[in-house]
């Protein structure tokens, strides 16, 4: 394992890109946490904070696809430096606005919306340049499997940052924080991105957004699938914890399933497989669901917390295949664009999933619930790539 990890790591080119990718993206692991605490404190209510997070997540989101095509349209050289003195602007903004109260509420609103309009697509970005890096499959995949492992423990580090942060010192210096790391990172990554080869720049006749979502309907599926799966059970598991009188105790089912899914992650691009992607993509997808529903029959926290870290070892490798099988089927002027869809599928099923389990915690027993989280990505195996 240690060897093929290496190969990646000695890549040319590997060297610069792999620490402007990871300072850059640290700061959307710190910039959530920090913003909604500062947002708290700055406005002395939970649900205005709230519905700023709501804007600066829903916005980003469904733009995410567009910011990604300008890369691709432009190149990362040109579009990322605008979005990065952009977006660090706005989180200056929200860090003077929240830093003392008295701010009117429709700013922080207005503010939090344009943050979500410019943040830059760091991790489409970044696998689009393992894309051109990587040209040998085997290598392209380590690399894309080290990508999500890395990408998922900044998720776990940067909350702790943040929160590090909040601690001894105002909670709007996290969001100062993160427009420091968003500005130094992005900028960094245009400067080390490598722009498409030339003889793969123009752009396909089916390159548009129809075509391209018809092609990757399956690791759209699945990402979406896995998103809303991976929200219920997390939200569930609150409850589970509760309801067994230890909810602090939820952390180590997290824990666990970030622990299984690094694990996974590492596993799927240490190993060499004779599976075609596709059928592998399938069979994760199958294993994400299985695990998900043997929750539903978890007596205790402990067992939860193992089926937590059995599930966990789907989960990045699920998302790896599903971003390597849209690069496989996207146009090489798209795959910036082709990556961030992914992104926008497991958010999309994340928030809707959220939602929606709250709701049927009112009608279902707590138990059924747990078993219809695997139904998400159970649905997403119908939805196979539509053959030529």
């Amino acid at each position: 394992m240690s060897a093929s990890y290496l190969a990646v790591l000695r890549a040319p080119g590997a060297a610069r890109l792999i620490p402007a990718a990871l300072l850059g993206r640290l700061s959307y692991g710190t910039v959530s946490l920090s913003l909604l605490l500062a947002t708290t404190d700055a406005t002395g209510s939970y649900a205005r904070a709230g519905w700023v997070m709501a804007v600066f997540s829903a916005v980003g989101v469904l733009l995410f696809p567009t910011r990604a095509g300008l890369v691709d349209r432009y190149g990362p050289r040109r579009t990322l430096p605008p979005m990065a003195v952009g977006y660090a602007a706005v989180l200056l903004a929200l860090t003077a606005a929240t830093w003392r109260p008295g701010t009117p509420y429709g700013l922080l609103l207005v503010l939090a919306a344009a943050a979500g309009v410019l943040a830059p697509p760091l991790g489409p970005v970044t696998r689009a340049q393992w894309s051109i890096l990587a040209t040998d499959p085997g290598l392209r995949r380590r690399a894309y499997s080290l990508d999500t492992v890395a990408e998922e423990l900044l998720y776990v580090t940067g909350p702790l940052l943040a929160g590090l942060l909040a601690t001894v010192a105002r909670p709007a210096t996290g969001v100062l924080l993160s427009a420091a790391l968003a500005l130094g990172g992005t900028l960094a990554l245009a400067a080390v991105a490598v722009p498409v080869p030339a003889s793969e720049a123009a752009p396909s006749p089916r390159s548009g957004t129809r075509h391209l979502l018809g092609r990757a309907r399956q690791p759209l599926a699945a990402a979406a699938g896995a998103g809303a799966g991976l929200a219920a059970f997390s939200l569930l598991a609150v409850v589970f914890a509760g309801r067994h009188g230890r909810p602090a105790d939820v952390a180590w089912v997290e824990a666990a399933l970030a622990a299984g899914s690094a694990t996974g992650g590492l596993a799927l691009g240490a190993v060499d497989w004779r599976a075609p992607v596709t059928t592998r993509l399938t069979a994760l997808t199958a294993a994400l669901a299985t695990a998900l529903a043997l929750a539903a029959f978890a007596p205790t926290l402990p067992a939860l917390t193992a089926v937590a870290a059995l599930a966990g070892l789907a989960v990045a490798p699920t998302l790896t295949t599903a971003y390597l099988l849209t690069d496989e089927l996207a146009a090489p002027a798209e795959r910036t664009r082709a990556g961030a869809w992914v992104n926008t599928s497991f958010n999309a099923g994340s928030s809707t999933a959220t939602a929606l389990t709250g709701t049927l915690l009112t009608h279902l027993p707590l138990s059924t619930c747990l078993l219809l989280a695997a139904t998400p990505p159970l649905a997403a195996l119908a939805l196979r790539r539509r053959k030529p």
